[in-house]
């Protein structure tokens, strides 16, 4: 599940940002006094990342999802979080939450239809 982890990282990332304290560098487009005909570093360095705008669709994806998440059931959602966002095995997470081999299974077969079923229906109320 690529796109939980991208999802996930998204989120993560987003709430790095808004909770970053004050950093104690120099912008990359800050040229040295020393070297006044230098190019700045981020014109020196391409951008390979993705367009501004798909960084911005995925992270309205991956709030859609966040938020799709939170309406599941907890016992489900433990599961398909340990499963698909922690990349844990079926009997680590048997053993974390206390429940057969087959309990989780169901869930995560469970958990992950609900949160299909769910983005389904958010996905047609934008459209």
């Amino acid at each position: 599940m690529t796109w939980v982890t991208t999802i996930t990282r998204n989120l993560l990332v987003d709430h790095f940002r808004k909770t970053k304290q004050v950093r104690m560098t120099d912008s990359l487009d800050t040229v040295s006094s020393d070297h006044e005909d230098a190019m700045p570093l981020s014109e020196q360095i391409p951008d390979r990342g993705p367009a501004p705008d798909s960084r911005v669709q995925s992270r309205e994806t991956g709030e859609t999802v966040h938020q799709a998440l939170q309406k599941l059931s907890p016992e489900l959602r433990e599961a398909v979080i340990l499963r698909d966002l922690q990349d844990m095995d079926y009997r680590e997470i048997a053993t974390v939450l206390k429940v057969p081999e087959g309990t989780v299974k169901s869930r995560i077969n469970r958990g992950r239809a609900e949160l299909a079923r769910l983005l389904q229906r958010t996905y047609r109320q934008v459209m």
